[in-house]
């Protein structure tokens, strides 16, 4: 729709068409996301959620009905823009460069279409976790904020983390940037690095499967 529509292409296109698939996917699931939030977070002896069910049950008559599965969603939607935008937009572009410098290094030709070129498997993995990581820094401070929104109530100073940009200050203010914005970043580098390369492979697969190049 980008490029047939609004006649936008090459690099944009990716950098648009990747950030709308992440807000999408996220405004679908992010129920779920907060429940995971909530279940994770509490700790032995101490078990206000019971399950799944019940968690959904106490969030929605506690705190507001349905718009109480959707807290901490603006900071969500406004770090996944970025965050799914430079991981496709990352990739492709590395993808673009890597078969145009060194086509018989790091190319071959694709399953469903020999006259197009595509990565090899392990040069896939490679382009996909370098994306998920520079994606991840540039987003980061966001998916803190999300975190602190989702959990609410569960925190004392939750008074303090009722909008996203509140929660921001606070954060900044309470801990600075590499402690408090950036806290927990290097773990989530082990988590989101393997995890996007994975997720780019698999999707540069199931282009050629579903015959799409």
């Amino acid at each position: 729709v980008i490029k047939k529509q609004l006649g936008i292409s090459g690099h944009v296109h990716r950098l648009m068409a990747g950030s709308m698939a992440g807000i999408t996917a996220v405004i679908c699931t992010y129920p779920l996301d907060m429940v995971r939030v909530r279940l994770a977070f509490q700790v032995k002896g101490e078990h206000k959620y019971m399950g799944i069910i019940h968690a959904f049950k106490m969030i929605y008559t506690k705190e507001g009905g349905f718009s109480g599965f959707y807290r901490g969603l603006m900071p969500t939607v406004v770090g996944m823009a970025p965050y799914a935008g430079f991981s496709f937009f990352t990739f492709g572009t590395l993808k673009s460069i890597g078969l145009a410098q060194a086509p018989n290094l790091l190319g071959r030709p694709s399953l469903d279409n020999p006259d197009v070129l595509v990565l090899k498997t392990h040069v896939n993995l490679l382009c996909g976790g370098i994306a998920g990581a520079i994606a991840q820094t540039i987003s980061y401070p966001l998916d803190v904020t999300r975190r602190r929104m989702q959990l609410g109530a569960v925190l004392p100073d939750s008074e303090k983390c009722l909008t996203m940009v509140q929660t921001l200050k606070y954060v900044y203010q309470q801990h600075g940037v590499r402690r408090g914005l950036y806290r927990g970043l290097s773990l989530n580098y082990i988590r989101c690095i393997p995890s996007q390369a994975v997720a780019f492979t698999t999707y540069e697969l199931m282009k050629q499967f579903l015959h799409l190049n």
